[in-house]
């Protein structure tokens, strides 16, 4: 996001004389678009943006350099970790919890509630939406991607770097490095951390074991009976990739 958005009022009375310090201290504090709603004892972190219409409910804890994208929806005492993107539209309700890394793309709706009513059985009182009993957690690991159009169930983990398909929904807990596509989401397949596919296979015909290389960053790993392990030294980009970044 531009530092010059006129639509982030923490940047229209920046002067080119005031003090480094107070410069510094603007760049790095939270930018909410004027039509954002944040409720009390909400937490954002250094450099987080927060875009229009975005809702964001009390107790809620947002790390540091996060992207929260317009008309997305979070729920009262949800915790997400630093560096997460979060695109349009998304509903991040209670007992949802977001490691560092995560990339949430639109239109994603998680749940916590595998049975919802709105009344009592006798109709005759709404049920309170405070959590309860029912109230089933998610969990988000670090470095995972979720596709646009996701539905992500509850009482179930997304693992490390793993890897949501666009439109899937997702009942189960979903491997470390996986890619998960479908409805309902299976593995098919193993990712890098850099986000590149190692391999593919059939759903339900995992290979017994089967070593794979990223051919983009050419980190190693070894895929076992489902579970994918990377392998040591493994976390270093060769130094190619290190002086393409340097240009």
């Amino acid at each position: 996001m531009p530092d010059t958005d006129p639509d982030f009022s923490l940047h229209e009375n920046t002067k080119t004389h005031a003090p480094l310090d107070d410069l510094l201290a603007k760049v790095a504090a939270p930018r909410v678009h004027p039509t954002a709603i944040i409720e009390a004892n909400v937490s954002l972190g250094r450099g987080t943006a927060v875009w229009d219409n975005v809702h964001i409910r009390r107790d809620t804890t947002i790390g540091d350099e996060c992207i929260v994208g317009e008309k997305t929806y979070i729920a009262y005492g949800v915790k997400i970790g630093h560096r997460v993107k979060i695109n349009s539209m998304v509903y991040i309700c209670t007992a949802v919890m977001i490691e560092d890394g995560v990339m949430i793309s639109a239109g994603t709706i998680f749940t916590n509630d595998r049975f919802p009513r709105a009344t009592t059985p006798d109709l005759k009182k709404l049920r309170p939406s405070d959590p309860d009993e029912h109230t089933l957690p998610t969990l988000v690991r670090e470095g995972a991607t979720i596709g646009a159009g996701c539905t992500i169930g509850n009482d179930l983990t997304i693992g490390r770097f793993a890897m949501v398909g666009m439109g899937s929904l997702v009942t189960k807990s979903v491997p470390d490095f996986a890619l998960a596509i479908g409805h309902p989401a299976q593995p098919v397949g193993a990712v890098c951390r850099c986000g590149q596919l190692l391999f593919r296979y059939t759903a339900g015909r995992a290979p017994a074991r089967r070593p794979a290389e990223c051919e983009a960053c050419h980190r190693q790993y070894v895929f076992t009976a489902g579970q994918v392990e990377e392998l040591d030294g493994a976390t270093t980009p060769p130094p190619r990739v290190a002086t393409e970044k340097a240009k």
